[in-house]
């Protein structure tokens, strides 16, 4: 099924942290992701967030609830996600300047013509931004 620029993605990242609202805190503040969902447990922890970035987006969720998810994923981590944006330059100094990532790549000229720069954030996920674009089929 292909979709077009105005279609919503059919693909979302789903990444389980021990410290959700942690989680949710760098991605807003640090690498610009907007608050599409989030949704507390009666205990006031984050049982589920959705955070967009462009016309993509990431589902955030807690560790060690017991869910079959969670139980699923108990092994699985860190990931790695790839997200393209239009000024990796100013989102990197953004990103250098928050106390829960660390740079492991500054921004690069690719020789495939994208420019781009990796992080890590505070659990170990592996977040590499670029202007590359994948070509999808139409």
């Amino acid at each position: 099924m292909a979709t077009t620029a105005s279609e919503p993605p059919t693909v979302f990242p789903t990444i389980l942290y021990a410290d959700a609202r942690a989680a949710v805190r760098t991605l807003t503040e640090a690498f610009g992701f907007a608050p599409a969902a989030v949704y507390e447990s009666e205990d006031g922890q984050i049982a589920h967030a959705e955070l967009s970035l462009g016309n993509g987006a990431v589902m955030i969720g807690p560790r060690g609830t017991g869910s079959a998810y969670d139980r699923a994923m108990a092994e699985g981590g860190p990931v790695g996600v790839y997200v393209v944006v239009a000024d990796v330059d100013a989102h990197h100094a953004r990103a250098a300047a928050h106390d829960g990532v660390e740079i492991l790549v500054p921004p690069t000229d690719q020789e495939y013509g994208s420019r781009d720069y990796m992080a890590r954030d505070a659990e170990g996920n592996i977040w590499s931004f670029g202007t590359y674009g994948p070509e999808l089929p139409a």
